[in-house]
C-alpha cells in the first residue's frame, strides 16, 4: 500500500510552520497514542504521525521531501523516508539493462544504529516544574569481547571468496536484447561481504548483545503531553563500527483533578454561591505552587472568568510563565427550609420578580383569556 503524503497525515498545509506541525503533532499523539486509544488501527495511525512530523521537522529532511517525496535519492528507488523496498538503487538498474557502471554500495561500510522510543508518564506537576529520574532500556550494544567484529579473539572476519566483499553475487545474461547482470544477495555470505569462521563466544558471531542500560533522564519544566526528549547516541548500537542511535522519549502527561492545561495557560473552575455573587467576595484560589486570595466583585454572573496572570506553566523556550484562568460556576442552593424559601419570595417581590406561584396566577389569567371565561 502507498504512503499517505507527510503533510495530509498531519492535516497542514506544504507553507506549515514549525509551531505548526508541533501542535498538529501532539493533537494526533494525545489521540492515537496507545496508552489512551485502544483502536486496533491507533498504533499505526500513532507511527505514522510522527514519522511524519520527524521528517517535516527536520529542515533539511523537508526540503528533501518537498523535491523528491518518499523517494530517497541517496538510497535509490524505494528507500524512502521510513523503509519500504529496496530495487538495489539507480546503479543496479543501468546493470540490469546496460552492463555495468552503477556505484555499488559497501557492505563492509560502517551503518548507523536504529533509534529507539521510550514512554514515559509523569504527574501533571512535573511535568510543569521538571523532574531528574533514571529509567531503564533494553538495547544492543557493541560487544566488548570481539569490539564488534563478531570474530573470537585472536582471529577476524574473511572477506567472502564468492562475491569478494561485495555482498552481492551477479548473474550475466546474453539476450536479444543485450547483456543483462542479475544483481542479488550473496547466499554465502547473506549479502555481508564476509564470513566469521571463528565465532565469537559472547556473542556468537553478531557483534553485538543485549543488555540493559541506565540512563538518566532530565525532563524540562513546562513539557507538555506528546513531546519527545531526544537523548543523543543511547539507541541501538551500529555496525562496523557505525554511530549509535538515538533514543526518543515520548512524555506522556497524567491529567489532574482540578487544573486544566492548555498550552502555558492553566484553567480551573470554582464554585461561588448565590449569597457570593451578588455581594461580593474574596475567596482563595489554589495554584499550582500556592493558594492566593481572588477577589469577587458584587454582581458576577456565572461562567465569568478571572486572570490570574503569572500563575501557569514555566515556558518550555522562553522567559516567564503562563496565566491561570479561574471560571466561577453559581451553585444552586437545593433543599431549602421554609424561612429560607420566605426570604427568597420576599427578595424577588423587592426585585419585581414572578415567583413560581405568581406564575401560575398569570398563566391561568392567559388561559382564560384565550378560551373567553
Amino acid at each position: 500500500m502507498s504512503k499517505r503524503d507527510y503533510y495530509e497525515v498531519l492535516g497542514v498545509c506544504k507553507d506549515a510552520s514549525p509551531e505548526e506541525l508541533k501542535k498538529a503533532y501532539r493533537k494526533l499523539a494525545r489521540e492515537y497514542h496507545p496508552d489512551v486509544n485502544k483502536a486496533p488501527d491507533a498504533e499505526q495511525k500513532f507511527k505514522e504521525a510522527k514519522e511524519a512530523y520527524d521528517v517535516l521537522s527536520d529542515d533539511q529532511k523537508r526540503a528533501q521531501y518537498d523535491r523528491f517525496g518518499h523517494v530517497d535519492p541517496n538510497q535509490g528507488m524505494g528507500g524512502g523516508f521510513g523503509g519500504g523496498a529496496d530495487f538495489g538503487g539507480f546503479g543496479d538498474l543501468f546493470d540490469m539493462f546496460f552492463g555495468g557502471g552503477g556505484q555499488r554500495r559497501n557492505p563492509n561500510a560502517p551503518q548507523r544504529g536504529s533509534d529507539l522510543q521510550y514512554t514515559m508518564t509523569v504527574e501533571f506537576k512535573e511535568a510543569v516544574f521538571g523532574k531528574e529520574t533514571d529509567i531503564h532500556i533494553p538495547r544492543t550494544e557493541t560487544c566488548d569481547t570481539c569490539q564488534g567484529s563478531g570474530a573470537k579473539p585472536g582471529t577476524k572476519p574473511e572477506t567472502c571468496s564468492t562475491c569478494r566483499g561485495s555482498g552481492q553475487q551477479e548473474v550475466v545474461q546474453n539476450t536479444a536484447f543485450g547483456r543483462i547482470v542479475n544483481r542479488r544477495v550473496c547466499p554465502t555470505c547473506n549479502g555481508q561481504g564476509q564470513i566469521v569462521r571463528d565465532k565469537c563466544n559472547t556473542c556468537h558471531g553478531a557483534g553485538k548483545v543485549k543488555k540493559q542500560r541506565t540512563i538518566h533522564i532530565k525532563v524540562p519544566a513546562g513539557v507538555d503531553d506528546g513531546a519527545q526528549l531526544r537523548v543523543s547516541g543511547e539507541g541501538e548500537a551500529g555496525s562496523r563500527g557505525g554511530p549509535p542511535g538515538d533514543l526518543y522519549v515520548v512524555i506522556r502527561v497524567k491529567p489532574h483533578e482540578f487544573f486544566e492545561r492548555e498550552g502555558d495557560d492553566i484553567y480551573c473552575e470554582v464554585p461561588l454561591t448565590f449569597t457570593q455573587a451578588a455581594l461580593g467576595d474574596e475567596i482563595e484560589i489554589p495554584t499550582l505552587t500556592e493558594k492566593v486570595k481572588l477577589k469577587i466583585p458584587a454582581g458576577t454572573q456565572t461562567d465569568t472568568y478571572f486572570r490570574l496572570k503569572g500563575k501557569g506553566v514555566p515556558r518550555l523556550r522562553g522567559y516567564g510563565q503562563g496565566d491561570q484562568h479561574v471560571k466561577v460556576v453559581i451553585v444552586t442552593p437545593t433543599n431549602l427550609n421554609e424561612k429560607q424559601k420566605d426570604l427568597l419570595r420576599e427578595f424577588a417581590q423587592l426585585s419585581g420578580e414572578h415567583t413560581h406561584e405568581q406564575e401560575q396566577t398569570i398563566f391561568e389569567r392567559m388561559k382564560k383569556a384565550f378560551l373567553g371565561d
